[in-house]
């Protein structure tokens, strides 16, 4: 049986320990390299069968040309966002499979924490009592219990985060083009349009990918409806919130907080240490000197679990595509939702 070569991009210490862990059922070859995919170095992935790309790698036109042309037949991505791959340019060239679910669980619990330290401002006083002041001024937060919760999304995670927002006693209702009733009922939220949880949510989380739809769908239209104590809540994708009307909308005091694991031009600090340098990004700067803004590196992915999880629906993709012709996490190019070739002969549905 042949064995298997596959580049690994955009590779952290974590990913090789968890790629190597679950290898060990599979005993393909895996190479790590440390720089993300682009056309400047896509070269170095001549030979291999696959390639493994995470969500800062540019997989554009020239670059699947370029893949195409040196051998790889499988571009597996590593996580459940698929915006950084030109899916038509792929279309009759390449395969693109995805892990969907990795952990929705991980991510929803990432955005309760950031409602739950932007409310109470534990980042605040943490930095405070490590410096000896244990004043409680300007630490105020509100009651979750009774506060209404805008979910935009109800894919597995939306509804993972669903379930903990009820816990809380929230009123939740959500959006989605293709909305759930029998969860709606099962969980008590309710579906209702986007301009209702524009007006009517106090927290508002984006959980939905990133399409041409959504491509700034949180902007100064929208915010314009949004109370003006409303808290933003981004773990999917930093496109989906256009930064500059977000910042505009903070100096104006026409939002209360926001808080953001993923940033529209991410691709140049996230996942990397700046500590000894600076940002040179005017906008991410800018956001950083808010103290009504909390970001962290997308990380909400980043449990064990996840970790585990991506690692091995990963490798099943690959051993799906070269030893058994199934592709039940390939990505359709126009509709971006999965697709079986054997069941569909590549339309989608």
């Amino acid at each position: 049986m042949k064995k298997i070569k596959i580049a690994l991009f955009d590779a952290k210490p974590y990913d090789i320990d968890f790629f190597n862990e679950a290898n060990r059922k599979y005993g393909f070859s895996i190479k790590y390299f440390a720089d993300i995919l682009t056309c400047d170095n896509v070269l170095i992935a001549r030979g291999f069968d696959a390639v493994c790309c995470f969500v800062n790698d540019k997989i554009d036109t020239k670059v699947i040309k370029l893949l195409k042309k040196d051998g790889v037949k499988l571009i597996a991505l590593r996580s459940a966002g698929y915006n950084n791959v030109d899916l038509k340019a792929a279309h009759g060239r390449l395969h693109v499979v995805r892990v969907p679910a990795y952990s929705p669980a991980a991510v929803a619990e990432h955005a309760v924490a950031l409602m739950l330290a932007l409310n109470r401002k534990t980042h605040k006083a943490y930095l405070r009592t490590r410096e000896n002041n244990f004043s409680i001024l300007g630490l105020i937060g509100f009651d979750m219990e009774g506060k209404t919760a805008g979910i935009i999304g109800t894919g597995k995670i939306g509804k993972a985060l669903v379930r903990i927002l009820a816990g809380f006693g929230m009123k939740v209702i959500a959006y989605d083009p293709d909305p759930d009733e029998q969860f709606a009922a099962d969980t008590g939220m309710s579906y209702c349009s986007l301009d209702e949880i524009y007006k009517k949510s106090d927290v508002i989380s984006l959980n939905c990918p990133l399409t041409s739809n959504t491509y700034h769908m949180i902007d100064k239209k929208s915010i314009s409806r949004m109370k003006s104590s409303v808290m933003i809540i981004n773990t999917g994708r930093g496109k989906l919130i256009d930064t500059k009307a977000l910042i505009e909308a903070l100096k104006g005091k026409r939002i209360g907080s926001a808080g953001l694991d993923v940033y529209e031009e991410e691709s140049e600090y996230f996942f990397k240490d700046y500590s000894a340098s600076f940002v040179d990004d005017d906008t991410l700067a800018r956001l950083l000197t808010f103290g009504n803004v909390l970001i962290t590196s997308h990380q909400g992915f980043f449990t064990k679990e996840a970790l585990s999880n991506i690692a091995s629906t990963t490798l099943e993709n690959v051993k799906f595509f070269f030893f058994k012709g199934d592709l039940p996490n390939e990505i359709c190019y126009k509709c971006g939702r999965k697709v079986c070739l054997k069941k569909t002969k590549g339309k989608c549905f």
